[in-house]
């Protein structure tokens, strides 16, 4: 495939500046007007017929060719993180405090470079659905437009996703079958006690004396009440109690992320915490008040679906520059929402490995990340073979 990597690497400028001016004008979770009018703008002029603000700002673009019956989704997310930008990229932030520091806009400048080449070029049979997503970053984007009658409205036979990783070497690119991504949940647990006089404690149910009872109690969840090769993290992020060091004070809180890559793994945590937390407060006297925040779903990359993708990344890049297994991330993505509705598979390509501007090998969520504009001609080259290997003639014909 060494035609089609050079060229939409020819290309890659023109969608590089795109990349660029959408990394001026971040936008945070359902507020990236600018950015989706952008998406839609362009894939209207290139002949997609297009839907606006699908689970508020969301945009699909449709384009079908022939009367093949197969249907391909393909998922890029929009939005930026509340983070001030330390780049110092020429093209930084232009909104103090907000930055696309995940990738979000090479993923989507990506995504338009490769529907440009497949409206002028692209050989398929079938109908292919391009999804831009708002509010990835916590904000349940996918659910969102699925509750807005995402599949509904724009039926997929299987669905794919791609994110940039730092760390990994530029263009390299990384399959994963089965679990792929932890869940998230959160929870806020209140401890209410009976505050006083720090030096009459006895007089007093110290709700600091169980909080840290507590944060050593969770710590063994993991470790006794979860079979060791299965991954778990419970984290506690925050404790917050007291202003003075002579006053016991009522209440104490606690705030925990908790994650895990196996959803019974992630049902066995919850009832867990929720027990222990219980016992632990009524043994020092105090009751206790668990606020349980389900977040993302363990993302499950489907095996005949990652099969595909993985044959198709070794097909435009070779086998050495492909991870035909990657490892599991303890890191979550709204994308596993819709891999629960639609077969599929989430897949990585490397930024970088090297620090220093342009490298890419600064972690995402970091006020000096910035995306690998490397990876807009092999990224969008990629979604190009993939949408012409899955709409091909042969496999319509095939599935009538």
């Amino acid at each position: 495939m060494t035609y089609l990597l050079q060229a939409l690497r020819a290309r890659a400028g023109e969608f590089i500046t795109l990349r660029r001016d959408i990394h001026r004008h971040p936008e945070l979770a359902f507020e990236e007007h600018r950015t989706a009018a952008l998406v839609a703008d362009k894939l209207e002029a290139w002949g997609y017929t297009v839907e606006r603000g699908i689970g508020g700002t969301g945009v699909v673009g449709t384009l079908v060719r022939g009367q093949g019956r197969a249907r391909l989704g393909l998922r890029a997310d929009m939005d930026a993180l509340p983070i001030h930008e330390d780049s110092g990229a020429a093209w930084s932030s232009q909104r103090p405090g907000l930055m696309h520091a995940c990738g979000h806009d090479g993923h989507t400048a990506m995504l338009l470079a490769a529907a440009r080449h497949l409206a002028e070029q692209g050989s398929f049979d079938g109908t292919l659905h391009l999804i831009f997503q708002p509010a990835e970053e916590g904000g349940g984007g996918a659910l969102r437009m699925m509750e807005d009658g995402l599949f509904e409205r724009f039926p997929c036979d299987a669905i794919f996703a791609m994110h940039n990783m730092p760390g990994i070497e530029q263009g390299r690119l990384v399959l994963r079958e089965g679990p792929a991504m932890a869940s998230s949940d959160y929870a806020t647990i209140t401890l209410t006690g009976f505050g006083g006089h720090g030096a009459l404690p006895h007089r007093t149910a110290d709700p600091i004396v169980a909080a840290a009872s507590i944060v050593m109690a969770l710590q063994t969840i993991v470790s006794r009440n979860i079979d060791p090769l299965q991954a778990a993290v419970v984290t506690v992020g925050a404790l917050q109690a007291g202003k003075a060091n002579n006053v016991i004070p009522a209440t104490a809180t606690l705030e925990l992320s908790v994650r895990a890559l196996d959803r019974a793994v992630r049902a066995a945590i919850e009832r867990r915490i929720k027990a222990l937390v219980t016992a632990q407060a009524e043994s020092f006297g105090i009751a206790a008040q668990i606020e349980w925040k389900p977040g993302y779903a363990v993302l499950v990359n489907t095996p005949a679906e990652t099969a595909f993708a993985r044959e198709v990344a070794m097909e435009l890049v070779g086998a050495d520059q492909v991870t035909p297994q990657g490892p599991p991330l303890t890191g979550s993505e709204d994308f596993a929402f819709m891999l629960e509705r639609v077969p599929g598979s989430y897949l990585l390509i490397g930024n970088g490995t090297e620090s220093g501007a342009g490298q890419g090998g600064c972690m995402v969520h970091n006020p000096g990340y910035d995306f690998n504009d490397a990876n807009i001609g092999t990224g969008s080259a990629y979604w190009v073979l993939l949408a012409e290997r899955f709409l091909s003639p042969q496999r319509s014909a095939i599935a009538a």
